[in-house]
């Protein structure tokens, strides 16, 4: 388990085991959330990363008749 500590002008530094894990860049953005008292980061990736990853997915998928365009 890492440990990190909040400087003066409340910054962290990504310890970089963790960063590698992540494959964070410098400069890269990150989402901040609150949860349940507890800061977690999620590294915002390009929507480009995603192509492919519902390769073999079903969609030929039956609608409610409500959800259907007429």
């Amino acid at each position: 388990m890492n440990t990190v500590t909040v400087s003066p002008k409340f910054q962290v530094v990504i310890p970089r085991e963790v960063r590698e894990a992540l494959k964070v860049k410098a400069g890269q953005k990150m989402r901040v959330i609150v949860y349940d008292s507890h800061v977690v980061l999620i590294p915002v990736r390009p929507i480009q990363e995603a192509r492919g990853t519902l390769k073999g997915i079903e969609t030929d998928v039956q609608r409610e008749k409500e959800d259907r365009i007429l």
